[in-house]
């Protein structure tokens, strides 16, 4: 054969090998799986797979495992071409657990609770966006967000996860939050359903709640999201609801959410949170995520199929619902990759929705902005404004592409021009300070019996009684202790400058700290231990605090000591039988109320700072995260309110800028400052977007999306049987009044009301007007206001119309102001606008728990439009016929 021959002959055979292997290729493949003909619908396609799979392979299908990607996983089924379920966690970021996949780095964006600060549209389309983006491209197709748990109180140690504590405020925003993760190939998972609005005894907790209060308050952005968002996935809660654990409720999995609510997605469960096999089957349980050890589902839920106690019908129902959301969400055809991400593009998005975020708490004046030409020192002071860690922790944490601190945002603000020097004023913020009870004793008072260190001797044993030789010896600057959940690899947002304990004492362990308390000012101290365990403190070789409880619990003891006393102290603590349940580890901290002239060392060093500066800048943050604790105290932690004073004191241009992912307690030093900024947990351009506002770059839109009571004991939930419940069951006996409707009903003044944030300009309020009619053949209500808003001042802002429906016409008590609808508008100087903003008809109804459904009673209604709740500035009615 010649060469010309055989150049023919195999191009002749390439032409046919590539034919066979495109469109014939194909079509052999979709002859084989016919289910993966993309020009089939969703519903198609989930029918002729479901037909080819068996009984084993579906209950496979349906089951997690812990085998791979360290937990977050569902197999891929190659034989049936059924992709992995790789789950991220969410919702402030995608949360990276495998290190092969960019180094578990990725875009650390606010908290939820700052996206809500935004009640932007936009902005939470864009967040979702980023997620899918970040999500897709890190190998997931499942994001474990939004969080729609209502901040039900205050001091809730996830509030920071959650949007706010009212239903149209979430739902507004999750829509196209959930909207714009599922434009990529990803689902969204909103949880947790529900009443998860506790972390204290979260695994056994029973939440109490009407149906009334479920339908109004607690399910309502689920309910928007499924209807306006198409849903693919629902987590069920730790915990149980009105008797019946969550993930194991008929009432809550099938009637309520799959039957009232018409949920066609799935229901997967939290991780751990099922508990039974047929139970949780038959109540509508569609996925179970991995558990300890093997979960309750596989072999067992093929032998309850077999033994007649779980359907084949309710397995094919199933897995028909999961297949059916991957098919139409993408999964099958677009798999997730490992991909760049654009990382600054991104943390520029992080930047702007961390800038829109910020609430101007108080501005007496005109403290803010600041003016760099004006300055020539700035003190920049607070335990960790030198670091850029200040997130949530748990399962939201991030490990973030890049970081910013408040101290490097401002100096790079400012430049070298402008002299910027730092104090910690206070030891750094830790998981410890979680736990309840005073503060912990400072480092600077404390001593090792030998050495010239601040702190106290530390021994670790890594059994309960001491046994041995310790396992680690090291000094530590306080004992504050709080390991288990909180200190695993990713589970934790602390400070570089602490010290790490090794997991080796997450479970059961003992510990002995021994030293000296150096009493600076003759007077009465009371201590304190908070521990879960057995915690015992010595003076002097004298017992005087002996704490044993499987409940975390606080002691204290007053004792008077002279200046310059240097007793001798020792702490015993133990986990006891406590140790390693539910993850349970250590938790133990060592806490003063020392007299009020008493200034420890590093408050002094921030005070000579702030003398000698033109402006004091004070960063204050907390810990929050999910895990066993809500710390009902607003107080700041580690002395930062004392902190605050002392510097206010010392320079009179103090502003303090608060990170913080719930409200905290202001009262105490509120009238010391001229200027409060709410920034939240700002994400990983904290620092940037921080100096930008504070120096006027831009000018802050953001409004509170949770009230901020005086303290702990002036909210609607301030009952010990509402909270932390009593024998293991919390009574949401405020119904739906909670958040900024409680307050209204109870006559609580809060601090600082729901809605609520200032403006480097200002706006005027004119000429309202209401309408509300019914439309098509449905006869439909709808409802609307109009108004005109000015700029009146001279600079750009935005300003966030809020308007409120009053109490309604009828003889059920409803709230005497309610979040009816809200529009966000930018406005340049002198310029006026006439805004139109929709109203929700549910605003105007309430759930009739014998009808079981929505009333709308006719009459008049009151409106009230203003810039918060408290801030109205027009008011008018609205007759519905």
């Amino acid at each position: 054969m010649s060469t010309k021959s055989i150049k023919i002959h195999l191009m002749i055979t390439l032409l046919l090998v590539g034919l066979f292997i495109t469109p014939f290729g194909t079509a052999m493949a979709e002859t084989s799986q016919p289910w993966m003909n993309k020009s089939l619908t969703a519903n198609e396609r989930t029918a002729l797979l479901l037909e080819h799979m068996t009984l084993e392979q579906k209950v496979q299908f349906i089951t997690g495992n812990l085998n791979n990607y360290y937990g977050f996983y569902n197999e891929e089924m190659q034989e049936l071409g059924i992709p992995a379920l790789k789950m991220a966690d969410g919702p402030a970021g995608v949360r990276i657990a495998n290190p092969d996949i960019q180094d578990k780095k990725s875009t650390a964006l606010p908290a939820p609770i700052a996206l809500a600060a935004t009640w932007d549209i936009n902005a939470a389309k864009e967040y979702g966006e980023l997620l899918g983006n970040e999500a897709f491209n890190t190998t997931h197709n499942i994001l474990l967000g939004p969080g729609l748990d209502i901040a039900r109180f205050p001091w809730g140690e996830r509030n920071f996860e959650s949007l706010g504590e009212d239903p149209l405020l979430q739902s507004k925003l999750a829509i196209p939050y959930v909207n714009g993760v599922q434009s990529y190939p990803v689902m969204a998972t909103a949880k947790h359903w529900l009443l998860n609005n506790q972390e204290t005894e979260r695994f056994t907790i029973n939440s109490i709640a009407s149906e009334r209060t479920l339908h109004e308050l607690y399910a309502r952005p689920f309910a928007e999201v499924i209807e306006h968002a198409d849903l693919s996935s629902v987590m069920c809660s730790f915990n149980q609801v009105n008797g019946v654990n969550a993930c194991e409720s008929e009432a809550v999995l099938t009637t309520l959410l799959k039957d009232q609510l018409n949920f066609n997605g799935f229901v997967m469960s939290d991780y751990g949170a099922n508990h039974t096999t047929v139970e949780s089957a038959n109540a509508g349980l569609d996925l179970e995520t991995p558990g300890e050890p093997n979960g309750y589902w596989g072999s067992q839920l093929i032998t309850a199929v077999e033994e007649g106690k779980v359907s084949e019908a309710r397995i094919d129902d199933m897995a028909t619902r999961i297949l059916t959301e991957m098919f139409s969400k993408g999964l099958f055809d677009q798999p997730a990759g490992n991909n760049p991400l654009p990382v600054e593009e991104h943390g520029q998005i992080a930047r702007e929705l961390a800038e829109q975020s910020m609430v101007l708490m108080k501005n007496e004046n005109n403290a803010l902005p600041l003016d760099e030409d004006a300055l020539d020192s700035i003190a920049v002071i607070g335990p960790d404004a030198d670091n850029a860690s200040a997130a949530g922790g748990g399962s939201s944490m991030v490990n973030p592409t890049y970081t910013v601190s408040p101290l490097e945002g401002i100096k790079n603000k400012v430049g070298e021009d402008v002299e910027v020097s730092y104090a910690p004023g206070s030891d750094p913020i830790s998981a410890g300070d979680i736990l309840p009870g005073p503060s912990a004793v400072p480092s600077s008072l404390l001593s090792p019996i030998d050495g010239d260190q601040n702190g106290l001797t530390a021994e670790y044993w890594n059994n309960i009684n001491f046994e041995g030789e310790p396992s680690l010896v090291r000094t530590d600057n306080q004992v504050n202790l709080n390991l288990g959940f909180y200190n695993y690899e990713g589970f934790n947002a602390q400070s570089p400058k602490l010290e790490t304990t090794p997991g080796d004492f997450n479970s059961e362990m003992s510990a002995r700290w021994t030293g000296q308390f150096i009493v600076p000012e003759t007077g009465d101290y009371t201590l304190s231990l908070s521990s879960l365990g057995t915690g015992k403190l010595y003076i002097n070789d004298t017992l005087v605090i002996d704490n044993e409880s499987k409940k975390l619990t606080t002691s204290k003891k007053t004792l008077s000591f002279v200046k310059g006393e240097k007793p001798d102290v020792r702490i015993e603590y133990s986990t006891g039988d406590s140790g390693g349940q539910q993850d349970f580890g250590g938790m133990i901290r060592f806490g003063w109320e020392a007299p009020t002239n008493v200034v420890d060392e590093k408050i002094q060093e921030a005070v000579e700072l702030a003398k000698k500066s033109d402006v004091a800048v004070v960063v204050t943050r907390t810990y929050d995260s999910e895990g066993y604790v809500d710390n009902s105290s607003l107080d700041l932690p580690n002395n930062q309110a004392q902190l605050i004073k002392e510097v206010a004191k010392a320079n009179p241009n103090t502003v303090v800028v608060q990170m913080s992912g719930r409200a905290v307690q202001m009262d105490t030093w509120d009238d010391e400052v001229p200027a409060i900024v709410q920034a939240w947990f700002p994400g990983q351009e904290q620092g940037n977007a921080i100096a930008n506002v504070l120096f006027g770059e831009v000018n802050p839109s953001g409004k509170l999306p949770i009230t901020f009571p005086v303290n702990e004991d002036r909210t609607p939930v301030s009952n010990e049987n509402q909270f932390p419940g009593v024998n293991g069951e919390s009574d949401y006996s405020e119904g739906i009044f909670v958040g900024y409707k409680g307050y209204e009903k109870e006559g609580i003044k809060p601090a600082y009301a729901f809605g609520h944030g200032l403006s480097y300009t200002t706006f005027d309020y004119r000429n309202v007007k209401a309408k509300a009619q019914r439309k098509g053949k449905d006869k439909d209500l709808t409802l609307s206001v109009d108004l005109n808003l000015r700029n009146t001042g001279d600079v750009a802002g935005a300003e966030v119309v809020q308007v409120y429906a009053g109490a309604l016409p009828t003889n059920v008590e409803t709230p005497t102001k309610q979040l009816a609808g809200f529009k966000k508008v930018e406005l340049k100087p002198g310029k006026q606008e006439r805004v139109k903003i929709e109203l929700d008809p549910k605003a105007f109804s309430y759930w009739d728990e014998d009808k079981g459904e929505w009333v709308t009673p006719k009459g008049e209604v009151p409106i009230y439009v203003g810039s918060s709740s408290e801030d109205i500035q027009l008011k008018t009615t609205i007759t519905i016929k």
